[in-house]
């Protein structure tokens, strides 16, 4: 071995030296609570549990009105027949659909029958897409689309895709 590489060998030794002693100077602090047989730090109990939140009140009906007048919800959570393709509509893609189809609306007549109440309901259920119900005339496509009259939309909004 050469001079140059005992010197390094005896300075990492040095130095490894005084890291040992200055960590064995600030030592561990052990856990407060006990250790069961692994090792591991066991919890204490709570001597007091905290108060819990208020419960929510039961639901309740509005008086004197029965509970057959109850308005349904507005669609069937599984409409019947097929799902139609609704990116034929001009202005929504696939990602609109999945959206649309995440609420429930899986057909041209379901967005047909929408009011105007139903609009200000959905539209910012659309997330990105909020506000091309109204602009892209979502409904009036969909009621062309649901009666089969592919002239008239074509007409009015152009070539099917």
């Amino acid at each position: 071995m050469s001079t140059s590489t005992i010197v390094i060998i005896a300075v990492a030794l040095i130095l490894l030296a005084i890291l040992l002693l200055v960590l064995a100077r600030t030592g561990r602090k052990t856990p407060e609570s006990p250790a069961n047989e692994d090792g591991i730090a066991m919890v204490r109990p709570a001597t007091e549990l905290s108060p819990m939140a208020d419960p929510l009140p039961e639901p309740t009906v509005a008086p004197g009105v029965p509970v057959s007048e109850i308005a349904p919800a507005p669609y069937p959570v599984v409409p019947d027949g097929p799902a139609d393709p609704l990116t034929r509509m001009k202005g929504l893609g696939p990602k609109a659909e999945a959206v649309l189809n995440g609420i429930g609306i899986i057909q041209y007549a379901q967005i047909a029958a929408w009011s105007e109440a139903d609009v200000a309901r959905i539209d910012p259920q659309m997330g990105a897409f909020k506000g091309r119900i109204q602009r892209d005339r979502w409904v009036e496509q969909a009621r062309y689309l649901a009666a089969g009259d592919t002239a008239g939309f074509e007409a009015v909004f152009g070539k099917l895709g």
